[in-house]
């Protein structure tokens, strides 16, 4: 499986936005989350940093 878990990054905190994320698409402010299921979530931030071997996403405000 090759989805992943997208964290922001708040306060110095990772909090967790959307499990099984498949997509990520930009869009004119921010990104669209799109995970396994279907489901979707946009978010005002910008990709900080990816982790393949660990399957994690941080992005930043």
């Amino acid at each position: 499986m090759c989805e992943a878990n997208v964290y922001i990054i708040r306060d110095g905190d990772e909090e967790l936005v959307m499990e099984a994320v498949d997509k990520i698409e930009p869009e004119d402010d921010g990104l669209r989350l799109v995970n396994i299921f279907g489901d979707q979530k946009f978010v005002h931030a910008n990709i900080h940093s990816l982790f393949f071997s660990n399957h994690k996403i941080l992005l930043k405000e």
